[in-house]
C-alpha cells in the first residue's frame, strides 16, 4: 500500500509492505542516493524482511521517482529519512524500528538509527565507509548487520571490514563473492543473505516491561 508521507521539501513517495498484522519490527529501507524504490536491490531486501514477518517500508528521497523537491548534498535526504521514519512507526506502535540502506542510503538509516532509541537495529548493503561519516553507528552500540560485495567498486571490501572491526556485538559481516556495488548478477542472493542475518533474531516489542 501507498504511505502519505510529508517531508520538508514536500510529498515523499513511499509504500508499506506487510504479509502479517503483528509484524515483528518495522524495516524502513532507504535507497541508494539517485536510485529509487523499486531497484533490484531493494527488491531483493523487501523479500528477504518480508519472509521474516517483518512490515517494509521503502521510499524514494526527493528528486526522485514521484517525490517531490531537488536532491542536496545529503542534509535534505537525512530529514527525508526521519520523515518516513515517523510515519512508519505510526502504522505499528510499539514495534522496534530497523533502519535499513543500501550505498548512501546506508549511511543515512543507519546514522539516524544509530541516534533513534526505538530503533533496535542497523543495517547496511553496500557501505561508502570511505566517503562518509559512519563513526556514530559504531559509537550507537546497537545490533549491526552488513552485507557487502566483494568486487565493490565505489567501497574497498578491506575499508568495511575495518569499519566492521570497530563494531560491538551482536554484528555480523556477510560478503557477496563476485559482487561489486550494483549486485549486478547476485541480486537474488540478498534476499537469502537477510535471511542467514537476521532469522535468529529474538522479538522485541518496545512496550513490554
Amino acid at each position: 500500500m501507498n504511505l502519505d508521507v510529508f517531508g520538508p521539501a514536500g510529498r515523499l513517495e513511499a509504500r508499506l509492505d506487510c504479509n502479517t498484522d503483528s509484524p515483528v519490527a518495522i524495516a524502513v529501507v532507504a535507497p541508494e542516493l539517485g536510485g529509487t524504490m523499486q531497484s533490484r536491490v531493494l527488491h531483493n531486501l523487501a523479500i528477504g524482511l518480508l519472509r521474516l514477518d517483518c512490515a517494509v517500508v521503502r521510499f524514494n528521497f526527493r528528486g526522485s521517482g514521484t517525490s517531490e523537491g531537488e536532491p542536496t548534498d545529503g542534509r535534505g535526504e537525512v530529514e527525508d529519512y526521519r520523515a518516513v521514519l515517523e510515519v512508519a512507526a505510526a502504522q505499528f506502535p510499539g514495534k522496534p524500528i530497523w533502519s535499513v540502506g543500501y550505498s548512501f542510503g546506508s549511511y543515512v538509516a543507519m546514522g539516524i538509527g544509530a541516534m533513534d532509541p526505538r530503533v533496535t537495529l542497523l543495517f547496511g548493503i553496500g557501505l561508502l565507509v570511505e566517503d562518509y561519516d559512519y563513526d556514530p553507528i559504531a559509537e550507537a552500540g546497537k545490533a549491526t548487520f552488513i552485507i557487502h560485495g566483494e568486487a565493490d567498486e565505489r567501497c574497498a571490501l578491506v575499508a568495511v571490514r575495518r569499519f566492521y572491526g570497530t563494531l560491538a556485538e551482536p554484528r555480523e559481516l556477510i560478503v557477496i563473492d563476485g559482487a561489486d556495488h550494483a549486485f549486478d548478477g547476485h541480486a537474488s542472493e540478498l534476499a537469502d543473505g537477510v535471511e542467514d542475518l537476521l532469522a535468529d533474531l529474538e522479538p522485541v516489542d518496545l512496550d513490554a516491561d
